[in-house]
């Protein structure tokens, strides 16, 4: 008879307040940054490389930075002062907009709001991992994309609202719509930090959990074999994964006016928000790699319609489908970070994942610029040639995905906990801080035997006399295996299931022999 599955616990007061912060750092960012190409290229006259190369850059000075401030919440052991920190500069910066009169002046606004961005985006996010139960992950980063992106859907209204009221229909952006949709964005962008000041507070961590590396570090050593899979197939899918910034000159390249672009963009948001909170669930319950590879063959097929697009109601039908590939996917590749590496790592982790497909986003975007329309004397190959490119590397990822990566089962996922025919885990060693609960995800299931009969002599020697193994609610095989490993143990006085409230039968309660108390 099939045990009953425990009741789920509440969503944590930290992931609605990173969730309430995204939402309005959104709902301002949108209102400006999706005219930012516009304004450059109808206002400035910047070509499609200008804007790759501004862009680029952007991506990748915010991207490296998460590595730093990733890191840095690691050894500190502290997250809400970072990401505080970064959503207070991106709010600064945006006044900048407002003055800026050369491709230069809006370059620089634009990296400091990236810069922002870089400080806070991987101590958010570990912050979000450490405040909700492993098997809750990608629900939690779920709903937190999914407010994200409802923030970016009332962005997009209210801009629209502004620009039909201030210039109608027009084909392209007047400056004077650009500066006051910049004024109007400042309201929620300072908004967004009062919340998180003031709503998150701190997880506490031992101190044996700032296990961090000594110094920020760009690298995989100590973080796991599966996580450098991933990391490179990842790598691969945003070489084509240029920035959002050609979507929006492509729509208006087909036809479409301001207002109409827009809209299209209202649609995208709207399909992403819809989407994010049930893909997560989803991906509790059938696996992170099954939904990023839908998600990842699901912008192939939209970028090579891209390619191909003519008239509004076909680049409309493309915005919405792009939606969807990127509610598949945004918090789903988080939650199965934080399922690939132990817990005092993962805001390296985030920050060296960030700062890898940073490091691609600049190569990504010049070459979609420069496959667009060239350089010089070169006007290059057209609107269609950079997405076959990004639909071409979206494909090759896809297929990387499934074929070098067998994923640990999600916690509370119905799929096979018996992995046994996967490769050796030949990742380097990572020293894990000894406290009262241990999540054997982290670890092939060949370790597991060893990793347990190890961590039961380092918390017998710290005193506990009570530890929790945290298995999963599969099909069973990994607590069965675990029960046979300790019920004849001389250290173990007794085990069982752990209370419903704390994973119920996806967590082994042990009582240890021998401590000298809690």
């Amino acid at each position: 008879m099939t045990e009953p599955r425990p009741p789920r616990r509440r969503v944590p007061r930290n992931v609605w307040a990173a969730s309430a912060t995204s939402f309005f750092t959104d709902l301002s960012s949108e209102m400006v940054l999706n005219v930012v190409p516009l304004f450059l290229a109808n206002v400035l006259g910047a070509r499609t490389a200008v804007i790759g190369l501004i862009e680029g850059v952007a991506g990748s000075t915010a991207s490296f930075l998460q590595v730093v401030s990733g890191s840095l919440s690691d050894r500190l052991g502290r997250r809400k002062g970072l990401a505080v920190a970064g959503y207070a500069l991106s709010a600064c910066a945006k006044p900048l907009f407002a003055v800026a009169t050369s491709w230069g002046a809006v370059a620089a606004a634009r990296w400091g709001d990236r810069v922002g961005k870089g400080i806070r985006t991987a101590p958010r996010d570990a912050l979000v991992a450490d405040s909700i139960a492993p098997d809750q992950r990608g629900l939690a980063f779920g709903l937190h994309r999914a407010a994200d992106t409802g923030g970016a859907v009332v962005g997009i209204g209210i801009a629209l609202a502004v620009v039909w009221g201030l210039q109608g229909g027009g084909l392209t952006l007047d400056a004077d719509t650009f500066r006051t949709l910049v004024l109007v964005s400042l309201v929620p962008a300072f908004l967004a930090v009062a919340i998180l000041a003031f709503g998150a507070r701190e997880v506490p961590r031992p101190a044996e959990a700032t296990a961090g590396p000594a110094r920020p570090r760009l690298g995989v050593r100590g973080l796991g074999r599966r996580f450098g899979l991933f990391l490179g197939v990842s790598a691969l899918f945003d070489l084509g994964n240029f920035s959002d910034a050609f979507l929006v000159l492509r729509a208006q390249d087909a036809g479409l006016g301001v207002h109409q672009v827009l809209l299209v963009l209202l649609g995208w948001n709207l399909a992403y928000a819809l989407l994010s909170t049930p893909a997560g669930s989803l991906s509790d319950r059938v696996g992170r790699r099954r939904v990023l590879v839908c998600g990842w063959l699901l912008y192939a097929l939209v970028y090579l319609g891209f390619a191909r697009v003519e008239g509004g109601l076909g680049v409309a039908a493309l915005f919405l489908a792009y939606g969807a590939y990127y509610g598949l996917t945004a918090g789903t590749a988080k939650a199965y970070i934080a399922d690939l590496v132990p817990a005092p790592l993962r805001g390296t982790a985030y920050g060296t994942y960030h700062a890898v497909l940073g490091l691609i986003d600049l190569p990504a975007s010049l070459i979609a610029g420069l496959l667009w329309q060239g350089v010089g004397a070169w006007e290059g190959f057209g609107a269609a040639a950079p997405f076959t490119f990004g639909a071409a590397c979206a494909g090759a990822a896809a297929l990387g995905l499934w074929v070098l990566l067998h994923e640990p089962a999600p916690p509370g996922s119905a799929q096979d906990e018996d992995e046994e025919d996967d490769e050796p885990n030949l990742e380097d060693p990572v020293v894990l801080p000894i406290e009262r609960a241990i999540d054997l995800h982290a670890f092939h299931p060949r370790e597991i035997p060893e990793v347990v009969d190890a961590y039961l002599d380092a918390a017998r020697e710290r005193g506990f006399t009570q530890v929790r193994l945290i298995h999963g609610r599969g099909k069973g095989v990994q607590r069965a295996r675990l029960r046979r490993l300790l019920e004849g143990d001389p250290r173990v006085e007794r085990l069982a299931d752990a209370p419903p409230e704390r994973g119920g039968w996806g967590a082994m309660d042990v009582w240890l022999r021998g401590g000298d108390g809690p």
